[in-house]
Protein backbone atom coordinates (compact mmCIF):
# COMPACT_ATOMS: atom_id res chain seq x y z
CA UNK A 1 0.00 0.00 0.00
CA UNK A 2 0.84 3.18 -1.19
CA UNK A 3 0.83 5.79 1.77
CA UNK A 4 2.12 9.63 2.48
CA UNK A 5 2.99 11.25 5.87
CA UNK A 6 1.61 14.20 7.16
CA UNK A 7 1.88 16.31 10.45
CA UNK A 8 -0.03 19.29 11.39
CA UNK A 9 0.49 20.93 14.63
CA UNK A 10 1.93 17.74 16.32
CA UNK A 11 -0.55 15.56 15.00
CA UNK A 12 0.58 13.27 12.38
CA UNK A 13 -1.22 11.24 10.23
CA UNK A 14 -0.80 7.99 7.49
CA UNK A 15 -2.79 9.47 4.24
CA UNK A 16 -3.96 6.95 1.09
CA UNK A 17 -6.33 6.50 -1.49
CA UNK A 18 -9.11 4.09 -2.15
CA UNK A 19 -11.25 4.21 -4.38
CA UNK A 20 -14.58 2.13 -2.18
CA UNK A 21 -15.75 2.65 1.23
CA UNK A 22 -15.21 -0.19 3.56
CA UNK A 23 -14.28 -0.98 7.63
CA UNK A 24 -10.54 -0.16 8.30
CA UNK A 25 -10.53 0.04 11.76
CA UNK A 26 -8.35 -3.03 11.47
CA UNK A 27 -6.03 -2.09 9.12
CA UNK A 28 -5.84 1.65 10.87
CA UNK A 29 -5.30 0.05 14.37
CA UNK A 30 -2.07 -1.77 12.22
CA UNK A 31 -0.45 1.16 10.67
CA UNK A 32 -1.18 3.41 13.76
CA UNK A 33 0.93 1.30 15.96
CA UNK A 34 4.52 3.47 16.16
CA UNK A 35 6.58 -0.08 17.16
CA UNK A 36 4.70 -2.92 14.39
CA UNK A 37 3.63 0.06 11.76
CA UNK A 38 4.58 3.07 10.68
CA UNK A 39 3.16 5.23 13.59
CA UNK A 40 0.25 7.75 13.70
CA UNK A 41 -2.44 9.69 15.69
CA UNK A 42 -4.57 8.98 12.75
CA UNK A 43 -5.39 7.30 9.31
CA UNK A 44 -7.24 8.69 6.65
CA UNK A 45 -8.64 7.14 3.56
CA UNK A 46 -9.22 9.92 0.67
CA UNK A 47 -12.57 9.03 -1.16
CA UNK A 48 -14.35 9.94 -4.49
CA UNK A 49 -17.35 11.38 -4.36
CA UNK A 50 -19.90 12.47 -7.10
CA UNK A 51 -20.78 16.49 -5.63
CA UNK A 52 -18.10 17.11 -3.52
CA UNK A 53 -14.06 17.26 -4.02
CA UNK A 54 -13.80 14.23 -2.19
CA UNK A 55 -14.86 11.87 0.88
CA UNK A 56 -13.06 10.56 3.81
CA UNK A 57 -13.10 7.96 5.97
CA UNK A 58 -10.96 8.76 9.36
CA UNK A 59 -9.51 6.36 12.12
CA UNK A 60 -7.99 7.24 15.34
CA UNK A 61 -4.80 5.66 16.26
CA UNK A 62 -6.65 2.34 18.34
CA UNK A 63 -8.84 1.86 14.86
CA UNK A 64 -11.96 3.24 16.22
CA UNK A 65 -13.89 6.04 14.21
CA UNK A 66 -14.32 10.06 14.28
CA UNK A 67 -16.66 12.40 12.54
CA UNK A 68 -14.07 15.06 12.73
CA UNK A 69 -10.74 16.20 13.57
CA UNK A 70 -9.00 19.67 12.57
CA UNK A 71 -5.62 19.00 12.03
CA UNK A 72 -6.64 15.95 10.27
CA UNK A 73 -8.81 17.88 7.91
CA UNK A 74 -6.00 20.26 7.08
CA UNK A 75 -3.67 17.03 6.23
CA UNK A 76 -6.41 15.69 3.50
CA UNK A 77 -6.89 19.22 2.19
CA UNK A 78 -3.28 19.93 1.43
CA UNK A 79 -3.01 15.52 0.19
CA UNK A 80 -6.07 16.58 -1.89
CA UNK A 81 -4.46 19.80 -3.19
CA UNK A 82 -0.85 18.99 -3.97
CA UNK A 83 -1.00 15.03 -4.46
CA UNK A 84 -3.97 15.05 -6.36
CA UNK A 85 -3.93 17.87 -7.88
CA UNK A 86 -7.38 19.27 -6.74
CA UNK A 87 -8.15 23.43 -6.54
CA UNK A 88 -6.70 25.17 -3.81
CA UNK A 89 -11.07 25.76 -2.89
CA UNK A 90 -12.99 22.92 -2.12
CA UNK A 91 -15.01 20.64 0.27
CA UNK A 92 -15.47 17.25 1.32
CA UNK A 93 -17.54 15.30 3.43
CA UNK A 94 -16.82 14.27 6.85
CA UNK A 95 -18.70 12.30 9.46
CA UNK A 96 -19.85 15.41 11.07
CA UNK A 97 -20.82 17.05 7.52
CA UNK A 98 -19.17 19.07 4.71
CA UNK A 99 -16.09 21.03 5.58
CA UNK A 100 -15.29 24.08 3.39
CA UNK A 101 -11.18 24.71 3.09
CA UNK A 102 -8.29 26.13 1.08
CA UNK A 103 -4.95 26.20 0.21
CA UNK A 104 -1.99 28.52 -0.19
CA UNK A 105 1.07 26.78 -0.47
CA UNK A 106 1.66 25.10 3.28
CA UNK A 107 -0.93 27.46 4.92
CA UNK A 108 -4.21 25.63 5.03
CA UNK A 109 -7.58 26.80 6.15
CA UNK A 110 -11.12 25.01 7.05
CA UNK A 111 -14.31 25.06 8.60
CA UNK A 112 -15.09 23.25 11.71
CA UNK A 113 -18.77 24.52 10.74
CA UNK A 114 -21.49 25.37 13.17
CA UNK A 115 -21.24 24.35 16.56
CA UNK A 116 -23.40 21.54 16.93
CA UNK A 117 -24.08 21.40 20.55
CA UNK A 118 -23.78 23.79 24.20
CA UNK A 119 -24.58 22.60 27.16
CA UNK A 120 -24.42 24.67 30.33
CA UNK A 121 -21.34 24.58 32.55
CA UNK A 122 -21.23 22.41 35.83
CA UNK A 123 -19.19 21.86 38.78
CA UNK A 124 -16.91 17.99 38.88
CA UNK A 125 -13.60 16.75 40.86
CA UNK A 126 -13.56 20.03 42.07
CA UNK A 127 -13.41 22.00 38.42
CA UNK A 128 -15.79 23.85 36.20
CA UNK A 129 -16.52 22.18 33.12
CA UNK A 130 -18.49 22.98 30.02
CA UNK A 131 -19.39 20.34 27.17
CA UNK A 132 -18.98 21.88 23.66
CA UNK A 133 -19.86 20.00 20.27
CA UNK A 134 -17.12 21.55 17.43
CA UNK A 135 -17.87 17.84 15.25
CA UNK A 136 -16.48 15.79 18.44
CA UNK A 137 -17.26 16.36 22.13
CA UNK A 138 -15.52 18.60 23.99
CA UNK A 139 -15.33 19.14 27.64
CA UNK A 140 -13.56 22.78 28.46
CA UNK A 141 -11.81 23.96 32.46
CA UNK A 142 -11.00 27.48 32.06
CA UNK A 143 -7.24 27.44 34.28
CA UNK A 144 -5.35 29.67 35.91
CA UNK A 145 -2.03 27.52 35.46
CA UNK A 146 -2.23 24.61 32.48
CA UNK A 147 -0.02 22.56 34.87
CA UNK A 148 -2.99 22.06 36.42
CA UNK A 149 -3.76 19.50 33.49
CA UNK A 150 -3.97 15.83 35.48
CA UNK A 151 -4.24 13.10 32.86
CA UNK A 152 -5.46 10.62 35.65
CA UNK A 153 -8.27 13.34 36.53
CA UNK A 154 -9.15 13.83 32.32
CA UNK A 155 -9.01 10.02 32.11
CA UNK A 156 -11.85 9.56 34.45
CA UNK A 157 -13.89 13.00 32.46
CA UNK A 158 -13.29 11.49 29.27
CA UNK A 159 -14.70 8.06 29.92
CA UNK A 160 -17.78 9.40 32.09
CA UNK A 161 -18.59 11.82 29.27
CA UNK A 162 -17.31 10.13 26.08
CA UNK A 163 -15.50 13.29 25.06
CA UNK A 164 -12.09 15.29 24.87
CA UNK A 165 -11.10 16.93 27.44
CA UNK A 166 -9.26 20.28 27.62
CA UNK A 167 -7.76 23.06 29.55
CA UNK A 168 -7.19 26.14 28.70
CA UNK A 169 -5.47 29.52 29.96
CA UNK A 170 -6.61 32.92 28.57
CA UNK A 171 -3.52 34.58 27.93
CA UNK A 172 -5.36 38.12 26.90
CA UNK A 173 -8.90 38.10 24.54
CA UNK A 174 -6.89 37.32 22.00
CA UNK A 175 -4.69 34.54 22.70
CA UNK A 176 -5.48 31.36 24.43
CA UNK A 177 -2.78 28.19 25.47
CA UNK A 178 -4.73 24.78 25.47
CA UNK A 179 -3.67 21.45 26.50
CA UNK A 180 -5.99 18.26 24.74
CA UNK A 181 -6.60 14.70 25.93
CA UNK A 182 -8.10 12.89 23.17
CA UNK A 183 -10.14 10.11 22.54
CA UNK A 184 -8.55 7.34 20.20
CA UNK A 185 -5.19 8.42 21.42
CA UNK A 186 -6.22 8.07 25.23
CA UNK A 187 -3.25 10.46 25.99
CA UNK A 188 -2.30 13.84 26.01
CA UNK A 189 -1.77 15.11 22.38
CA UNK A 190 0.22 17.71 21.51
CA UNK A 191 -2.50 19.75 19.43
CA UNK A 192 -6.32 18.89 18.52
CA UNK A 193 -7.88 21.14 16.32
CA UNK A 194 -11.42 20.62 17.04
CA UNK A 195 -10.74 20.90 20.91
CA UNK A 196 -8.96 24.11 20.09
CA UNK A 197 -12.07 25.67 18.50
CA UNK A 198 -14.13 24.35 21.15
CA UNK A 199 -12.03 26.44 23.70
CA UNK A 200 -12.10 29.27 21.40
CA UNK A 201 -15.93 29.23 20.48
CA UNK A 202 -16.62 28.68 24.71
CA UNK A 203 -14.33 31.93 25.61
CA UNK A 204 -15.66 33.98 22.95
CA UNK A 205 -19.51 33.22 23.57
CA UNK A 206 -18.45 34.11 27.73
CA UNK A 207 -16.77 37.17 26.20
CA UNK A 208 -13.74 36.69 27.14
CA UNK A 209 -11.91 36.62 23.65
CA UNK A 210 -12.37 38.34 20.96
CA UNK A 211 -14.13 36.73 17.37
CA UNK A 212 -10.73 36.30 15.84
CA UNK A 213 -7.62 34.96 17.82
CA UNK A 214 -4.07 32.97 18.37
CA UNK A 215 -4.42 29.69 20.12
CA UNK A 216 -1.05 28.09 20.81
CA UNK A 217 -1.14 24.02 21.91
CA UNK A 218 1.35 21.51 23.73
CA UNK A 219 3.43 21.63 19.91
CA UNK A 220 4.06 25.85 20.37
CA UNK A 221 2.83 25.85 16.94
CA UNK A 222 0.30 29.57 17.02
CA UNK A 223 -2.68 28.63 15.52
CA UNK A 224 -4.99 31.14 13.56
CA UNK A 225 -9.07 30.98 14.82
CA UNK A 226 -12.19 32.89 13.78
CA UNK A 227 -16.20 33.47 14.14
CA UNK A 228 -17.64 34.58 11.17
CA UNK A 229 -21.19 33.65 9.69
CA UNK A 230 -21.68 31.27 12.44
CA UNK A 231 -18.46 29.12 11.48
CA UNK A 232 -15.50 28.52 13.01
CA UNK A 233 -12.79 28.58 10.76
CA UNK A 234 -9.16 26.98 11.90
CA UNK A 235 -5.73 27.80 10.05
CA UNK A 236 -2.12 26.72 10.40
CA UNK A 237 0.46 25.21 8.43
CA UNK A 238 0.87 21.24 7.27
CA UNK A 239 3.83 19.37 6.56
CA UNK A 240 4.40 16.76 4.25
CA UNK A 241 6.94 14.63 5.86
CA UNK A 242 7.77 11.66 3.17
CA UNK A 243 6.02 8.98 1.42
CA UNK A 244 6.51 4.90 0.69
CA UNK A 245 4.91 1.68 0.35
CA UNK A 246 3.77 -0.29 3.06
CA UNK A 247 4.60 -3.98 3.19
CA UNK A 248 1.37 -6.59 4.61
CA UNK A 249 3.19 -9.68 6.01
Amino acid sequence: MKFYKYCASGNDFILTNAKEKQDRSTLAKELCNRYEGIGADGFIVILPHEKYDFEWEFYNNDGSRAAMCGNGARAAVHFAHHINKLPSKLSFLSGAGVIKASVNQNLVQVSLGKVKSVQKAFEELGKTWQLCDTGVPHLVHFCENLDEFDTMLCQKMRQKYNANVNFVKIINENHLKVRTYERGVEDETLACGTGMGACFYLAFLNKKAQKELTITPKSGEELGFKFENEEIFFQGKVKYCFEANYNFS
